[in-house]
């Protein structure tokens, strides 16, 4: 029988944590990244792990393995929401039973704790051995480090995403909507509004009879939203407006859904012919759907966590992560990383009381698959 992990430091969880924190590291700026991700890396040579930097600046950390199994993956990303600067309004601090800091929940602590996970695994790794991809582009869809992650992926026998929990209820992920973009643009004829107008095409008339058909796709009792977010157009107010762009988000919790969606935006047509219409965007994360393979990590995580003494349950939110891609290539439960709130807020923060127990709970999820 293995035996239970011991609960980790919490001051030396702390103590990492806010290395990681007062890096700022923004989507935007790799060198920042970049700092995060030398930390991270020299964690992982302590623990003897053979490291590759990938392109688009993923870096690859492996723990024993060898070859003779499918390893472990485990997903993480260093990039951030936050801008340089932030630390001047929400410097990292601890208050009570809460650590605060930009980047803390969403989710350095989760990067923090998988390298605690793994220092208590390093005199025996599980068969196969771990792989952990450290990402610098998801918060902004990942748009270099999906093949990486989707090659990981195919090469893995589960994944382990820390994210961090649902907030509040302290859930497992164990489903996301697939995300999409959508940018309409319509390109009418200008004309003088007083002296003229039948000369003009509307490009604003023609988008706002698209936001009522696009809207109308929605079917919110399949967990399908279409949400026209931003409208732009128009000039000088006595101008017919011969330009308008709606920029809109689609959630979906299928495929199904998404290619239904994706079929009748695409579907699309102006009223008046002399208004074009152009489509950009579409999918950005397929759906990550509760399937079998996620429904077995899922109820082990379960077991593990009665083993240490607590509950979890497990949630389909809205928002993506990197597990959209991995979900439908190999088994994935996503949500290990640290319990808190403020997910891209000015209150973000770990819950200190919580943290320990879900630490140990990745580490005994680890040696239990």
């Amino acid at each position: 029988m293995v035996s239970l992990p011991p609960a980790p430091d919490l001051t030396a969880l702390l103590d990492d944590l806010r290395v990681l924190t007062e890096i700022e590291s923004p989507s935007t700026d790799p060198a920042a990244i970049a700092r995060v991700m030398d930390v991270a890396e020299a964690w992982a040579l302590d623990l003897g792990a053979t490291v590759e930097h990938l392109s688009g600046g993923t870096r690859r950390f492996a723990f024993g393995v060898t070859g003779a199994a499918r390893p472990l993956l485990i997903l993480a990303h260093a990039d951030t929401v936050w801008p340089h600067g932030t630390l001047a309004t929400m410097p990292w601090r601890v208050e009570g039973d809460r650590a605060y800091g930009p980047g803390t929940y969403d989710m350095k602590a989760g990067l923090v704790g998988a390298f605690h996970a793994l220092r208590a695994l390093r005199d025996g790794w599980p068969r196969g051995g771990v792989v952990l991809l450290l990402t610098p582009d998801e918060e902004i869809g990942s748009p270099g480090s999906r093949e990486p992650i989707e090659a990981a992926a195919r090469e893995s026998r589960a994944v382990l995403v820390i994210e961090p929990p649902v907030a509040d209820t302290h859930a497992l992920k164990v489903g996301r909507k697939g995300v999409g973009d959508f940018h309409l643009h319509f390109q009418g004829v200008a004309s003088h509004a007083g002296n003229k107008p039948e000369e003009g095409a509307s490009a604003i008339t023609e988008a706002a009879r698209a936001v009522l058909a696009v809207q109308a796709l929605a079917r919110p009792e399949v967990g399908t939203t279409v949400s026209v977010g931003r409208i732009a157009g128009g000039g000088a107010v006595n101008v017919i407006p011969a330009a308008c762009t709606l920029d809109i988000d689609v959630r979906v919790a299928t495929l199904a859904e998404a290619e239904r969606v994706t079929a009748g935006i695409e579907a699309l047509e102006p009223q008046d012919p002399r208004v074009a219409l152009t489509v950009t965007g579409g999918l950005n994360r397929p759906p990550f759907e509760r399937g079998p393979g996620t429904e077995r990590l899922f109820e082990q995580a379960q077991a593990v966590a009665r083993e240490l003494g607590f509950e979890v349950t497990g949630e389909v939110v809205g928002g993506g992560s990197d597990g959209n891609f991995t979900a439908p290539l190999c088994p994935t439960l996503d949500g290990l990383g640290a319990p808190g709130d403020g997910a891209h807020a000015a209150h973000e923060h770990v819950r200190l009381d919580r943290w320990p127990d879900h630490v140990r709970l990745l580490t005994r999820l680890m040696q239990g698959l």
